[in-house]
């Protein structure tokens, strides 16, 4: 798995997340998110944030985007991307930092992206003692 992107990968990435961005369901929040995940075979997969008058029915993008993966058949993923239109950057979230583990090693690459901004580090830094059933 690759630590890094491409300036192509990382662009090919960008344009899938800020693409299913626009099809977020947002009306609470009206905080829009498009993330796509990269299959360890390079198939890529996006998912966007769906809200929930209650609030903790709320899918968001990583998650939406690693669901689509699974259900196409993959397993495995090394790279995400979230990307964010307005606002500060939009790291993926605790439960989502945990999912991702979950098929991704720590070597994973993370992006946040906005139109002004991007910011790459890996699932390692931000979960740096994660729960795991991986010995």
């Amino acid at each position: 798995m690759s630590s890094s992107l491409s300036a192509s990968e990382l662009e090919a990435l960008r344009a899938e997340a800020r693409a299913v961005r626009e099809r977020a369901h947002a009306p609470y929040s009206q905080y829009k998110v498009g993330a796509v995940v990269r299959s360890v075979t390079g198939s890529l997969h996006v998912g966007c944030n769906v809200e929930n008058a209650s609030y903790g029915a709320t899918l968001c993008a990583e998650r939406a985007a690693v669901a689509a993966m699974i259900a196409a058949g993959a397993r495995a993923l090394d790279a995400v991307l979230v990307f964010t239109d307005d606002g500060p950057l939009g790291m993926p979230c605790g439960i989502c930092r945990q999912t991702l583990l979950e098929f991704a090693a720590p070597e994973c690459v993370v992006v946040a992206a906005s139109p002004r901004e991007t910011k790459t580090t890996t699932l390692a830094a931000l979960l740096p003692e994660p729960f795991t059933l991986r010995r």
